[in-house]
């Protein structure tokens, strides 16, 4: 029996989801051509995709997500209220420690790396080829700027 993910809404405020599944399931079997992929949330810049994998990063409980993301694309310094756990699984993806963006602080992830950001800790990211990573961890979860004029979602998010 093949379970359907339900369509899931962002919410406009940040990575958080809204709505839920009518009948949760028991497992998830994920094809990758199976995956639907679409924007990302507002919390994260425009041109990458974003696929819902499990679970809902803004509600208790576990979630898994994933980013697909071009050469070039850039997070800016921010934090989050849990741990964030990255997994690389295409391309090479970058991740420095910091309150701003240097490029010199910068480790590479190839494929198959692996990435942990504590509670809190301040860190910045770039995809230096194109890249698809994915996040896991425990929500609430949530996407903070260091400095507000970095975040998508514009001044009136905070």
């Amino acid at each position: 029996m093949r379970h359907r993910l339900a369509v899931v809404a962002l919410v406009a405020a940040g990575i958080g989801l809204q709505g839920s599944a009518q009948d949760k399931p028991s497992h998830i079997l994920l094809k990758p051509a199976e995956a639907k992929w679409g924007d990302p949330p507002p919390a994260l810049p425009k041109g990458a995709q974003f696929l819902l994998v499990s679970g809902d990063p803004g509600k208790p409980g576990p979630f898994a997500i994933r980013i697909k993301m071009p050469a070039g694309y850039k997070i800016a310094p921010h934090w989050h209220p849990t741990d964030e756990h990255v997994t690389v699984l295409a391309g090479t993806f970058s991740m420095g420690m910091g309150e701003k963006f240097d490029a010199a602080a910068l480790t590479d992830l190839p494929a198959g790396g692996y990435g942990l950001m504590p509670a809190q800790m301040r860190h910045f990211a770039t995809a230096k080829t194109a890249a698809t990573i994915q996040v896991h961890g425990t929500g609430p979860f949530a996407l903070n700027y260091v400095n507000p004029a970095d975040d998508p979602r514009g001044p009136a998010t905070k």
